[in-house]
């Protein structure tokens, strides 16, 4: 069984410090100068809420389709580059996801997760390019009947945590949760060259709903 759909408890728990923090500020602030004392904490607990959230999305019923693993904006697309998540030459598809979205990451596609590897690295700003190879990142590879692909969560400048929830072995949905990453981030897809990407960078995608590409038709293995 994979991870699940509903899961918006797993991103508060995500989310306890922050909050506790905040919630105290504005106790704080309420003990020391009243109602207006209390603004800046209540502003701070409203967007930490808002960071952590984590809305149902309508997943196109479509087999063919390889939906967005994140929110964000698409920054770049490689339609031939060298994968070694999933062994070989592919298309790289990267998102970056700004403090203002949604950071629950999503299979892209119907598939069992082969591996979840979490690699140490710097914090460079996600939108580099070396960021995708230096950055503190989580590699998720996926064998389907289509193909194997991957999902690539990187930290950022800001972003200091990767979190996973899905194992090795689950069977997961396309647009079923894996995991989320803390604060300013990026999110690449890797796909083999039987997938088709239909997204250009400055696209905004939505994470479980944002067509990015399609798989060719009769290219089932």
């Amino acid at each position: 069984m994979g991870p699940g759909r509903n899961m918006s408890w797993r991103t508060l728990l995500e989310g306890w410090l922050p909050l506790l923090v905040a919630a105290a500020l504005a106790a704080g602030g309420w003990r020391l100068a009243g109602p207006w004392g209390a603004v800046p904490g209540v502003l701070a607990l409203a967007g930490v809420i808002w960071f952590f959230r984590d809305p149902e999305r309508r997943v196109p019923d479509d087999p063919g389709a390889i939906v967005a693993p994140a929110d964000g904006r698409v920054v770049e697309v490689e339609q031939d580059a060298e994968l070694a998540a999933i062994g070989g030459r592919g298309r790289r598809v990267s998102i970056f996801l700004s403090v203002f979205d949604v950071h629950v990451n999503r299979a892209p596609a119907p598939g069992t997760i082969r591996s979840s590897e979490h690699a140490p690295g710097a914090f460079f700003d996600a939108r580099r390019p070396e960021a995708a190879g230096r950055n503190e990142r989580r590699t998720w590879v996926f064998d389907s009947d289509r193909g194997t692909f991957a999902v690539v969560q990187i930290a950022g400048l800001i972003a200091r945590r990767i979190v996973a929830w899905g194992r090795p072995g689950d069977v997961v949905a396309a647009g079923e949760r894996i995991g989320m990453i803390r604060f300013g981030s990026r999110t690449d897809l890797l796909l083999p060259p039987s997938a088709e990407v239909v997204v250009r960078p400055g696209d905004r995608v939505r994470g479980g709903e944002t067509v990015m590409a399609r798989w060719r038709a009769g290219e089932a293995r």
